[in-house]
């Protein structure tokens, strides 16, 4: 699996909860930072973001590019189930054929259209 296709099914897995797929795909390392969190790692991401699914109306990926080897660039649009629409962009590192870190950037509100 490319680095590009584990973000895709990351993204999958947390889409459908699929809490199994997703341990599956973090290294047991895992670090995950956002503007919300401050480098947690695998158990608190799993207790505190992976849940928060069921906000979402929809998600679309954009854009996902391999930067290097190991990193890769992610921009995805989505609708919270209050009709507000965002994007934001995501870093996510790659080791060892597992997600290693993921860097999250909110971007602002997004009109639909």
């Amino acid at each position: 699996m490319s680095n590009v296709d584990l973000v895709r099914a990351a993204f999958a897995a947390y889409l459908a909860q699929d809490r199994a797929a997703m341990e599956r795909l973090l290294a047991e390392d895992f670090a995950f930072t956002s503007p919300q969190d401050d480098h947690i790692g695998k158990a608190a991401f799993l207790e505190i973001c992976f849940p928060t699914a069921d906000r979402l109306r929809s998600q679309e990926i954009l854009d996902t590019v391999a930067i290097d080897g190991e990193q890769v660039f992610v921009r995805y649009e989505y609708e919270l189930t209050t009709g507000e629409r965002h994007r934001n962009v995501e870093v996510m590192s790659v080791r060892d054929g597992r997600l290693a870190e993921t860097q999250v950037y909110f971007g602002g509100r997004f009109p639909q259209g």
